[in-house]
């Protein structure tokens, strides 16, 4: 018989964090958000800008200068932020999905638990993309940079209107 003692048993691996995706959908790809929102932007900006300049061409048709159109543009692209507001606040609250990101097969979802944003994230998400680009000069800045944050975004690829709702844009299609 042998004297030495039995060998102990190896260590368990030691705690590390558990990967922040684990039970959730694959992230829905960075292209395919981009070519929603240029879905739904066309869906929306396309009639918007027919509508809006049938209702004032018969106004003013024959002094219109289109070098010095400053003031209409202000007003079109106020109300096609504020048109698409709406459009994103009422879709992403009652299905989680555009249209775009339904054609994208792509949706919205709580970083929390990966249900539909009803009510106040669907809504806070919608006015943190759309609204600050009425803000003259820098509301364009910030957009921009709010739509580019998911580039550099670790794990969730999550622009600001996305951290600003505790939200997620993951695939329909597994």
């Amino acid at each position: 018989m042998s004297t030495e003692p039995p060998p102990f048993p190896p260590p368990p691996p030691a705690p590390g964090p558990a990967d922040p995706l684990a039970g959730m959908p694959p992230l829905g790809s960075r292209f395919k958000r981009l070519v929603a929102r240029i879905i739904d932007g066309l869906l929306i900006s396309v009639p918007i800008s027919v509508i809006y300049a049938a209702a004032t061409w018969s106004q003013d048709h024959d002094a219109w200068d289109w070098r010095n159109d400053q003031g209409r543009s202000t007003s079109l692209s106020i109300i096609v932020a504020i048109v698409y507001f709406l459009y994103e606040g009422l879709m992403l609250s009652a299905r989680g999905q555009t249209v775009g990101k339904m054609a994208m097969r792509i949706r919205v979802a709580m970083l929390d638990n990966g249900a539909i944003p009803h009510g106040r994230p669907g809504w806070t998400r919608a006015a943190v993309y759309s609204l600050p680009e009425v803000i003259p000069c820098c509301g364009f800045v910030f957009w921009l940079v709010n739509v580019l944050w998911c580039t550099w975004d670790e794990p969730y690829h999550q622009c600001i209107h996305d951290k600003a709702a505790k939200t997620v844009v993951v695939s329909t299609v597994q």
